[in-house]
């Protein structure tokens, strides 16, 4: 690892993580999850973007395309009904650049927020709301 602190221009040839390695690191972190869960997303679509789209952030209310790091589009498994017409698959989106932006401003590790955006995504995707979410986080500190 380079030593960035006795050493500034170790950070020279060093460039911010690309769409495909924001989407790797996602991945290895679905790939940590517990298998039962792993399973109840098996038709999750999980995909990276560098911001949301105006349509999106309109949509929501969002004043600044840094305004969202993840977004979940979908029906929560609960809500699903075998008898329902053919339904299009539960989708997560990450946004590199907000993401990025978060970790910029935050001590957070980069790998963490990322596994916290996308696990919260995928919280949707179980039918839990962002106060069902924000609960569970709180309990579990």
């Amino acid at each position: 690892m380079r030593d960035f602190t006795s050493d500034p221009l170790a950070w020279q040839p060093t460039y911010a993580p690309s769409l495909a390695e924001i989407e790797q690191c996602a991945l290895a972190v679905f790939r940590r999850l517990p298998k039962q869960f792993r399973d109840l997303c098996a038709d999750l679509v999980i995909q990276v973007d560098d911001f949301p789209s105006n349509e999106v952030l309109h949509s929501l209310h969002v004043r600044s395309k840094f305004g969202l790091l993840g977004l979940f589009r979908g029906l929560g498994l609960p809500f699903r009904s075998e008898s329902a017409p053919l339904q299009m698959p539960n989708m997560i989106w990450l946004y590199r650049r907000p993401i990025l932006a978060y970790w910029a401003d935050h001590d957070d590790t980069l790998g963490a927020i990322v596994q916290h955006v996308l696990v919260h995504e995928i919280g949707h995707h179980f039918g839990f709301s962002d106060d069902d979410m924000h609960a569970i986080e709180r309990a579990a500190s």
